[in-house]
This record gives structure tokens, sequence and C-alpha cells, in this order.
């Protein structure tokens, strides 16, 4: 029987859903087509319906999961203001909580290192929302240079500290790594460097 438009963009709809949250908890290797079809409770067979190749599906779960990040950023911000909602984006982000939960939290740090090896449309996809986030970071004005800095700076920080808790797992220096992270405020208003240290030449 054929599906309406209607009834097929409600399945595309579960299968990047289903891939976003797969993808995140398990890794671009480790969740195959088959997985996510099930987790939308469709068959293997109908995947090839809506997507050419895996590559394909996990170019359109991340920005799928991207737009779902950034949609909650700004909704924060319509509630809390730029500086409140930013400060909270920024806790959140170096939370247990958020370690805890890959499946639920930012692709570059569940997926970044994968996405390196895929193919362009995945990383396109990962570009983009790097980039959306980045708008975000250096709001009000992000065409201030000093500010995507800085932004950088930080995203790369928040990133690496996720990065580093999930891989030593319940080791202290996960946690300490998130609270040193977290004490750390970047100055989008510098010309130069934060208030992080430089770092040491090859000869100290």
């Amino acid at each position: 029987m054929r599906l309406s438009r209607e009834a097929m963009a409600r399945n595309h709809e579960r299968i990047v859903e289903a891939a976003g949250r797969l993808l995140r908890e398990r890794g671009i290797e480790g969740t195959s087509v088959g997985d996510v079809m099930n987790a939308a409770g469709m068959t293997h067979g109908g995947f090839y319906r809506h997507f050419d190749s895996k590559d394909a599906l996990v170019a359109a779960a991340a920005a799928a999961s991207f737009t779902a990040l950034t949609t909650g950023i700004d909704q924060r911000v319509s509630r809390e203001g730029d500086e409140a909602a930013m400060s909270a984006y920024v806790a959140d982000y170096l939370s247990a909580l958020h370690v805890a939960h890959p499946e639920r939290g930012c692709p570059i740090a569940a997926l970044g290192i994968e996405a390196g090896r895929a193919g362009e449309p995945v990383r396109a996809a990962f570009a983009g929302g790097a980039a959306a986030i980045l708008a975000r970071l250096t709001r009000p004005d992000p065409e201030d240079r000093a500010a995507r800095e800085a932004a950088l700076r930080q995203l790369a920080m928040m990133v690496g500290a996720v990065v580093i808790a999930r891989a030593v797992g319940e080791h202290p220096l996960g946690a300490e790594t998130l609270a040193a992270c977290a004490a750390i405020r970047l100055d989008k208003n510098a010309t130069g460097a934060s208030d992080m240290p430089p770092p040491a030449s090859p000869g100290d």
C-alpha cells in the first residue's frame, strides 16, 4: 500500500529522531541502519525509501540534533535574555548530566572525532552545527572578531572537557576537568587572549 506524503514525512522524522539519539549514544560505527530502523519501529527494507546511504542518514540526524540544540538555546534566550541563557547553556554543557547522557547532548562532543572520518555530507552538517552554536555564543554581536575568537576558545574548551570526562569514566579527573573549565570565563571584549594562562613554550 502506498503511503501518503504526510505518512512518509512522519516516518522520515521518526527515523531521523531515532538516529540522532542512537548515534550520539553509540557512535557512528556502533550504530547500524538496522538498529535505527528497529528503534524507529520500522523494517530495515524501508530505509532506502528515505535515504541513499548511511552517511546521508548521519548527516540528516546530526543536522536535526543541532537544530534541536540551538532551538532550545533560542527559546531560553527569549525567556531569560542572552547573558543568563548562555551562562546556563555553558553550565549545562559542563555538567555531569551531559557527560552521562550523550544521547541527549551536543553532537560535537559525542561524534566529533568520528565525523572527521565520515563523508562530506556529515562534515558539512557538523560545520553548520558548530557555526550555529558559535553564533549563539557570540551574541549580541556575532560580527565582533574578539567575541568570535573568545567563543571559539569557549566551545573548544567545553567540547574537550566533556570528551575527557567521558573518556575517564568514574575517575576523579573527569569531575575535576569539568569544574576547572566551568570556572573559566572568557572575556568577549578582550582584544587578545582571555583570562586563560598563555601556553608554555617548548623549552619550559
